[in-house]
């Protein structure tokens, strides 16, 4: 098993390429399942998920062509064998449940297992379930798996009002909507850039949507959807995460491909700690003001609000900021679990529920710590960047299912980081 070993060295200067996101491409893959022609992505992240996704597609009988080092994908769902989602597959990932919205609206019936992934909360699939039943669809659960079955002659246009906002509710419902007979609605609906993204890739394969990047999406079902050629949305996560890098040890950096509009409230959290952030015609161009860092208090809320993604990150920037800051997470339970880790380099942290109370410190001190989920992998090797000594980060195959080329992108700008094989 590999570490990463991080050693504070003072400011970093240069730029860092953003990737495509991950998590729009886990959703654009599985729309390849309601068309027989071929969908390519373009753009697409280097990562484990994407291969699991990989996998799990093909395990249905889809071809999936990783090309140009793996930045294009080409699908193709024309000649599927199975609408059966296996365990060994699904376990590994929560996305998988996409999956099932596309096999049932394209086929009919689906058979789904119960998702796995990170250990950040419950995170349950009940309203993905929900929503495929109010456009008429049968479901059991049973022996660890999703049965579903549309009613005869497809799945029908109906009301979906979600209780509260859920990404992959919204992707999921979004997906089936477009080959249901009749009109659907998504009230409620999630905003996030990744939901615009597919909306626009399934536009292309010529799906009627309005109100996209709106809290309520119309979709007028149709026949039959045909191939598209789509470029992956930049990673607003990553994005965030590597702006933080200068923030955290100081220097200038530009973030390439990436814009403001994808990380505004995260941004306005920056302005308010002392963090210049300005958009240029290649990125995102980051630089500390003269100085500690400010503390601030940080709510996570549904984009267009500060994103959970980001929560763990911009912890790692309070350590060691002036005064006192307090985060509060809303969107998942167990999101705090990067901060015993943090703790064991002199960060002071309390962590009450939902609330994290973060005291500044001078200085972290670099120490062994270990990686609980992908987000709180990243934030590990930020506070490593800003430590005294060696930070030797154990259990990084969590950062491998969201961020490729950590090392490579962090040391091209002056950061003292390796990966290891585990002694």
């Amino acid at each position: 098993m590999d570490q990463i070993i991080v050693t504070g060295n003072g400011p970093l200067n240069g730029q860092i390429p953003i990737a495509g996101a991950k998590n729009a491409c886990l959703t654009l893959m599985p729309a390849t399942l309601l068309s027989e022609e071929p969908l390519t992505l373009t753009n697409a992240p280097r990562l484990s998920d994407i291969r699991t996704m990989t996998l799990l597609l093909q395990s249905l009988g889809a071809e999936v062509q990783a090309l140009q080092e793996g930045q294009v994908l080409a699908m193709s769902s024309h000649d599927l064998t199975s609408q059966r989602a296996d365990y060994d597959i699904v376990r590994k990932m929560r996305a998988s449940i996409l999956v099932l919205g596309p096999l049932l609206a394209r086929f009919g019936h689906a058979e789904v297992s119960l998702p796995g992934g990170c250990a950040i909360g419950a995170r349950p699939v009940d309203l993905h379930l929900k929503a495929l039943e109010a456009m008429g669809a049968e479901l059991d659960l049973r022996d660890g798996y999703v049965h579903a079955k549309a009613p005869a002659g497809g799945l029908r246009g109906g009301l979906v009002d979600f209780p509260f906002v859920s990404v992959g509710a919204t992707e999921n419902a979004l997906m089936a909507a477009t080959l249901a007979k009749g009109t659907t609605v998504l009230k409620n609906a999630a905003r996030e850039p990744e939901i615009v993204d597919l909306a626009r890739c399934l536009q292309k394969m010529g799906a009627q949507i309005d109100g996209e990047g709106t809290s309520e999406i119309t979709i007028q079902g149709v026949d039959r959807l045909g191939g598209a050629t789509h470029r992956v949305v930049t990673d607003r996560i990553e994005l965030g995460t590597y702006m933080l890098a200068p923030a955290i040890c100081g220097g200038e950096v530009e973030c390439l491909g990436g814009t403001i509009d994808l990380v505004s409230a995260f941004c306005e959290k920056l302005d308010e700690a002392g963090i210049h952030v300005e958009e240029t015609p290649n990125g995102v161009k980051v630089a500390r003001r003269n100085g500690r860092v400010s503390a601030v208090d940080v709510t996570t809320e549904p984009f267009p609000g500060f994103p959970t993604d980001l929560q763990a990150q911009m912890m790692a920037l309070l350590c060691t900021a002036e005064g006192t800051s307090v985060l509060e997470e809303k969107i998942f339970e167990n999101r705090f679990m990067h901060a015993p880790e943090l703790i064991r380099m002199g960060a002071q942290i309390d962590v009450q529920g939902g609330h994290a109370t973060v005291t500044g410190v001078d200085r972290l001190r670099g120490a062994p710590v270990m990686a609980t989920d992908l987000r709180a992998s990243v934030s590990l090797i930020l506070a490593g960047l800003a430590a005294e000594g060696d930070t030797v980060v154990s259990r990084v195959y969590h950062l491998d299912r969201g961020y490729e080329h950590v090392v490579r992108k962090l040391s091209g700008v002056g950061a003292r980081i390796e990966r290891v094989k585990e002694q």
